[in-house]
């Protein structure tokens, strides 16, 4: 596999481990990631509640908790250590600060699209920003905002497909529709970055997201102009991944069947492992008593069946009763858990063998 150049970044391998929140991916799973040469990335979505603290307030403890999950995954590698801040999240401004002031490598952010996020690099700062998108006219919109307000060119720009897990930047109709497919989308993304790039004289990599799985699939999406991968779901069954056990046991139990779309009380289409949490919900016999968090800005509350940051937070401890596993639409393939070391040889023999099938041919 080639390495991934991000600015003055280089990743042995082209591969990104995709943010994962509430608590799926942090300093655990993305240093182990980092340490074998791809880039590791702590998402910071519901650290407020895995690092809650009597005396401070929920966005008092995210803070803590983001600048804590740097210093450990700092303490465990010398690699490249990513952030995942999404938009919609309410405090999405003291994520994006404190990554930029903990000096964190990269900011992935997603979930909406990132229109100010050059407005929160200080002076001197070499954090590396990549917006994520999910079709050629947001990637458009977003380099060119970003060049007019701020003289800004991302640093690297990910393109997100349907097969993704959790939250997906599509209407119902579109997840399974051919024309927003991964490998439609990835081609219209590189040939617009690349004019946007070669206009501004810089160079802006692509990195493609969302149900890739293998190493074939990895040659197969960087042979449509893909430098990079970003992968989540196959990391969630490595021994470094931060959820309970129960969370991983979770996707290697399920079956094809049991990977759903769910409608997100922040008004989003998501993808998850079906679960007796979820069948309760399609019930109506769940109703949140209130608000308690304020994370995310499209949640509705008063017409929400349950509360999205409680539900996550739960599965992330194994108490999957109360909550629910996003997952990408492979999930169902996870057989057994494995190290980051481990996966990331698999990745690179399967790629490589790859590439020595269809030379013999």
């Amino acid at each position: 596999m080639k390495s991934l150049k991000i600015g003055d970044l280089i990743a042995s391998l082209p591969i990104v481990q995709g943010g994962m929140g509430v608590g799926i991916s942090l300093s655990g799973l993305a240093s182990a990631v980092a340490n074998e040469g791809g880039v590791g990335v702590i998402s910071s979505a519901g650290l407020g509640l895995i690092y809650k603290d009597a005396k401070l307030s929920v966005a008092e403890s995210a803070i803590v908790g983001l600048k804590e999950e740097l210093r450990k995954a700092r303490e465990r590698t010398k690699g490249i250590i990513g952030v995942n801040v999404m938009v919609a999240m309410t405090n999405f401004a003291d994520m994006v600060r404190t990554a930029v002031k903990e000096r964190a490598d990269i900011i992935f952010s997603g979930a909406g699209l990132p229109l100010n996020l050059p407005s929160f690099l200080t002076e001197g700062a070499k954090t590396k920003l990549a917006p994520i998108v999910s079709s050629a006219r947001a990637a458009k919109l977003l380099c060119e905002k970003w060049w007019s307000e701020y003289r800004y060119t991302p640093d690297a720009i990910v393109v997100e497909g349907p097969k993704a897990g959790g939250h997906l930047g599509y209407k119902n109709d579109q997840i399974f529709a051919e024309e927003f497919s991964l490998e439609h989308t990835v081609p219209q993304v590189v040939d617009t970055v690349e004019k946007f790039a070669n206009e501004h004289d810089c160079h802006i990599p692509v990195i493609a997201a969302g149900g890739i799985y293998t190493g074939e699939d990895i040659y197969r999406i960087m042979e449509l102009g893909a430098e990079g991968v970003q992968m989540g779901t196959r990391f969630v069954t490595t021994e470094e991944c931060d959820a309970d056990i129960r969370f991983k046991e979770a996707y290697i139990n399920a079956t094809e069947q049991d990977i759903e779309i769910i409608q997100s009380p922040v008004g989003m289409p998501g993808r998850a492992v079906r679960s007796s949490f979820l069948e309760s919900v399609k019930e109506g016999l769940k109703k949140p008593k209130q608000c308690a968090f304020n994370c995310i800005r499209t949640c509705d509350v008063v017409h929400s069946p349950y509360c999205i940051m409680l539900a996550l937070y739960n599965a992330f401890k194994g108490r999957l009763e109360q909550g629910y596993a996003f997952a990408g639409a492979n999930a169902w393939r996870a057989e057994k858990i494995e190290s980051v070391k481990s996966l990331m040889q698999s990745l690179t023999a399967e790629y490589e063998e790859f590439v020595s099938k269809l030379r013999r041919k």
